[in-house]
């Protein structure tokens, strides 16, 4: 414990109501603050004080909801990264003959929206540029997308092959929204479509290697 100017002991840790703006929706407007923060400066250039000016809140308060500054940025991607987390629903909408069709104009289609594109452009650029960002992106990737696909198919090695249909997909995506190669960039995105999905079906639900989806 401190001491306050009349002598009386102050607690350390949470900082006191009077002192922030805390009360309801402080956490949601310093997680928005996060995301325009890491979207906006990237995650080495973003800092917990621009994070907390962005929330109108004490730095303390950021620390308090989320911890060091990688917590923060992963409860801020996870947000962003949401909409492709409904990908393994998507493979259960459907046969095994056409998961690989469903997985990739979904996945495209998440890119191919402004909305949604621009919160994972930054996601990506900050995964590129720090590896601390990477790490975490690998770890929401791995455990909260890459295992719920593996447990919705019924082949050998489900894990590897849900990665390989993912590497595929995210190859297309950074040459064609990341980088812009041409003429992949500027592509119709049916005829995108129709040329990868093939590939994403034989990682899926390859010939003889099971049924597919359950």
């Amino acid at each position: 414990m401190t001491a306050t100017p009349g002598g009386a002991p102050k607690k350390r840790g949470r900082p006191a109501r009077t002192d922030t703006a805390d009360g309801p929706g402080a956490r949601a407007r310093i997680l928005a603050a996060a995301r325009a923060e890491f979207a906006g400066r990237g995650y080495d250039k973003a800092s917990i004080r621009a994070i907390a000016r962005g929330a109108d809140v004490d730095p303390a308060l950021v620390h308090h909801y989320f911890g060091p500054k990688e917590k923060i940025f992963a409860a801020a991607i996870e947000t962003d990264f949401a909409p492709a987390l409904a990908t393994p629903g998507v493979l259960q909408q459907g046969g095994r003959d056409t998961v690989g069709e469903r997985m990739t104009r979904f996945i495209l289609g998440v890119w191919e929206d402004p909305v949604t594109r621009e919160p994972l452009l930054a996601i990506v650029r900050s995964a590129v540029a720090n590896e601390t960002a990477a790490a975490v992106f690998r770890d929401l990737v791995t455990s909260r997308l890459m295992a719920r696909i593996a447990g919705e198919l019924d082949v050998p090695d489900p894990r590897l092959r849900s990665e390989l249909a993912a590497a595929q997909l995210v190859g297309v995506a950074m040459l064609r929204y990341v980088i812009k190669v041409e003429p992949l960039a500027s592509a119709d995105i049916e005829r995108v479509v129709a040329l990868v999905a093939p590939a994403v079906q034989h990682h899926l639900a390859g010939p003889g290697q099971g049924s597919g989806p359950r």
